[in-house]
């Protein structure tokens, strides 16, 4: 399977309230159409699905909502292509295929959702790496820093 591209249709944060006291975060991604595209500039024995995704991350009690939505163009060979469609009738996609397209959407999705809550100051959906001290306990010559 390639990615032939990826693209977002819907960029949309609300912040609803001031106090991010106690939130829970949650995300959800949702894939609500997958499809044989049909193109005359992909010349290519492989066959081409476009698959429609929307990611969300909602805080809660109220708090905030990001919601994105987009679209992936991949390629694959005739039997995997036939496999797909056909498990996408039963919403039993192959689980190769299912855990590539979700990692590709949270990967794109996480790095634009992280410009947004940074845009309206909300707490991150993921932690971020940081540095802290090391404990120089046993050795109080040492200086350096760890990174989390």
């Amino acid at each position: 399977m390639k990615i032939l591209g990826i693209n977002f249709t819907k960029l949309n944060a609300e912040k609803f309230s001031i106090g991010s006291k106690g939130i829970k975060i949650g995300t959800h991604i949702d894939l609500s159409e997958i499809r044989e595209v049909k193109s005359d500039f992909l010349s290519s024995k492989e066959k081409t699905l476009g698959i429609k995704f929307s990611y969300e991350i909602d805080y809660e009690p109220n708090f905030a909502k990001i919601n994105l939505a987009g679209n992936i163009l991949v390629s694959t060979d005739e039997a995997k292509f036939n496999q797909i469609l056909e498990g996408w009738k039963e919403k039993n996609l192959p689980d190769d295929f299912r855990l590539s397209i979700f990692n590709l959407i949270l990967k794109k999705s996480s790095l634009k959702a992280l410009q947004l809550e940074e845009e309206l100051n909300i707490p991150l959906h993921i932690s971020m790496p940081f540095l802290k001290p090391q404990d120089n306990s046993q050795d109080p010559k040492q200086t350096q820093s760890s990174l989390e």
